[in-house]
């Protein structure tokens, strides 16, 4: 059983932030996979589904962002999921926006969602990296700031593709086994080669070596 966390902080005022990305996947994931409708438990919402023919367990902590370790521990108790089960979606800064990468294990680079998790759980659980970038030079204010707030015009209507290739991720993941879509869904494509120059004509009277006929 593969236990779906998304990470973000409750209430209307915080969900559209770039931080509820996470939330926003969960979301998008169990519309497609026709989930049970989310009811309240572990400090959460949380709703049963069926992910590439797998059960699966989809929670949104309730807790606010650092707390969120408080949501997961008791899901993971009551579902006897243990961390290489778990998968968490997150916004990730040192991933541009609009792409994914996931992660198993290693640190939480300042993130006190994953922080709050791994005081639990420990760090060998899969990541999902939501890439919601750095704050471009004309930001000011502190990171924590850039994060709690908006997507800008061009951001929005991106949106929705990123949030789908979130949901592609999971769905690969269930299907495939974390190893194996990590290694495709990061590897990133190499760039075509240039085509060759042509070879330049020959000049005019040159007839490439041959006596006239």
């Amino acid at each position: 059983m593969l236990l779906v966390v998304g990470l973000g902080n409750p209430g209307s005022s915080y969900a559209s932030h770039r931080h509820n990305v996470g939330f926003m996947a969960v979301d998008e994931l169990a519309r497609r996979v026709s989930a049970d409708p989310f009811r309240e438990k572990f400090s959460g919402e949380w709703a049963r589904a069926e992910i590439a023919g797998e059960p699966a367990i989809l929670l949104k902590p309730q807790t606010y962002m650092n707390e969120s370790g408080r949501s997961v521990q008791p899901a993971m108790a009551f579902f006897k999921v243990a961390p290489a089960e778990l998968i968490v979606l997150h916004d990730e800064l040192d991933v541009p926006f609009g792409e994914i990468r996931l992660k198993l294990g290693g640190g939480h680079a300042g993130h006190n969602g994953l922080r709050s998790i791994m005081a639990f759980a420990g760090a060998e659980f899969g990541r999902v990296r939501i890439g919601v970038g750095r704050p471009p030079p004309t930001f000011r204010g502190e990171i924590a700031d850039f994060v709690l707030s908006g997507f800008d015009p061009v951001e929005r209507a991106a949106l929705p593709e990123l949030i789908k290739k979130a949901g592609d991720s999971v769905l690969d993941i269930a299907r495939r086994g974390f190893g194996p879509a990590m290694n495709a869904r990061n590897t990133r494509p190499k760039p075509p080669k240039p085509p060759k120059p042509p070879k330049d004509p020959p000049e005019n009277g040159d007839n490439g070596g041959h006596e006239p006929a």
